[in-house]
């Protein structure tokens, strides 16, 4: 079996890692990957929204099966376009992959499908004058969004007027809508499902860390770790969740003719009467994939391929690890706003079954490697990789670096497992999250 990965971050990685231990042994394939995968895949640089390109590569590369990461091709059309060559694909088309690309249209199958949601009011661009009556039927907590794709770093929610005023004026003056919502209260859940028509299955649930610093400080980013499953959650949350939202947005699609096919990523608020939905991804999210995959017991490729070639249903139940992840983002120096780049990464461990490095934002290492102006003059690791000494085997080409995966009979055994791991690594003012999964390990969250 031939199986092409687009993408190049950790997500992929981790779909890599999963597919390379699949029974089968599967020949594999990654445009436009990272340095990092080059042991896992043979990497092919093509852009993730090259769609000739990567038709051309399924080409050459003999593709049984196509497996599509990041949400940028999907709205683009990319599966469209390898569906109509005869490839198998495993990701939505783009009038389905609108659950992540358009709010609003989200927003609009939900209300036909009876889910659960916030309040929302949508600005178009040169409606500027309505913020301000906006901002008063909104707030004392407000969540702005951009009405598109800003990869997990489009939204903010706070509880200062200016901040959210701010924000919606830099949405509409980028020429994008901006939504406005009601503040869903409630712990957050990642649930990840296959999703194949109206068949639903879903993976295991997880939580996401948004913001850039300890204690949900910061800036929101694309995602600072992760871990599962939920300790916190109702034994029937699962299936609440699938009952109540994913079934009906999956029946919804298939009524509006836009039937669904690959991996609906519902992020949610756990409010007093339950699951609300905050957002729908079209993709498999980062970083919870890194966490929740590496549970997984039943073969990857198999999975997959039934999704992408309509036989979900007839797949055998999942089978899943006993035990906890937890997924530790290492960010570049400054990250989301300008992350450094070109800084030498050392000290990157041997992986073992419980305890391992997935890459994103990285590119192999060259002599002069943060000794550019990118680096910044004077660095460490400028100093590291100046004149007579080695290059570095990866450096670092990214905001989000490295991801590190711990896995343990609990949840405090996985965090011991991923902090040891990414306390020995070494790059030139990058910083983590020190609280990945601790709320949850501490007992302080209740619904």
């Amino acid at each position: 079996m031939k199986i092409l990965v687009i993408g190049a971050g950790a997500r992929e990685h981790a779909l890599l890692k999963g597919l390379s231990a699949d029974p089968v042994r599967p020949e594999l394939h990654v445009a436009p990957g990272n340095a990092g995968m080059a042991g896992t895949a043979t990497i092919h640089d093509v852009p993730v929204t090259d769609a000739g390109g990567l038709v051309t590569l399924a080409r050459e590369v003999a593709a049984d099966l196509v497996v599509i990461g990041p949400e940028a091709p999907l709205v683009a059309g990319v599966a469209d376009e390898l569906r109509a060559e005869g490839f198998a694909v495993f990701g939505p088309s783009a009038k389905a992959a609108r659950l992540e690309g358009s709010k609003a249209f989200a927003k609009d199958v939900m209300a036909a499908a009876g889910v659960r949601t916030a309040r929302a009011r949508q600005l178009a661009p040169g409606a500027e004058a309505e913020i301000e009556s906006a901002l008063d039927e909104f707030g004392p907590t407000w969540v702005v969004k951009d009405d598109g794709l800003a990869g997990g770093k489009g939204v903010v929610v706070t509880p200062d007027r200016a901040v959210a005023r701010a924000h919606a004026e830099e949405v509409l003056a980028a020429g994008n809508p901006v939504l406005f919502e009601s503040f869903l209260a409630g712990p957050e859940v990642s649930l990840f499902c296959l999703v194949d028509g109206e068949t639903v299955v879903p993976l295991l649930p997880a939580q996401d860390h948004k913001r850039a610093y300890d204690h949900d400080k910061g800036p929101n980013t694309g995602g600072m770790g992760a871990y599962c499953p939920l300790p916190w959650l109702p034994e029937d949350g699962v299936q609440r969740i699938v009952d109540e939202v994913c079934r009906p947005v999956a029946a919804e699609m298939v009524r509006r003719g836009e039937p669904y096919s690959g991996l609906l990523y519902a992020g949610l608020a756990w409010g007093p009467e339950g699951p609300a939905v905050v957002e729908f991804n079209a993709r498999f999210g980062d970083p919870e994939t890194q966490a929740v995959l590496s549970l997984l017991k039943t073969p990857l490729a198999g999975l997959l391929d039934a999704v992408a070639r309509g036989k979900l249903a007839e797949h055998p139940a999942l089978e899943w690890e006993d035990g906890a992840a937890v997924t530790v983002v290492l960010a570049a120096e400054d990250y989301p706003a300008g992350p450094r780049k070109g800084d030498a990464i050392s000290g990157l461990p041997e992986d073992t079954a419980d305890a391992y490095v997935l890459h994103a934002g990285t590119a192999a290492g060259s002599a002069d490697a943060g000794s550019g102006a990118e680096a910044g003059a004077g660095s460490a690791a400028g100093a590291e990789a100046g004149a007579g000494s080695a290059a570095p085997e990866f450096v670092s080409a990214g905001g989000r670096v490295l991801s590190v995966v711990g896995k343990g009979a609990d949840l405090a055994e996985a965090r011991e497992r991923a902090y040891s791991l990414l306390e020995g690594i070494e790059l030139n003012g990058s910083f983590y999250r020190h609280d990945i999964g601790a709320a949850a390990l501490e007992g302080r969250i209740s619904l």
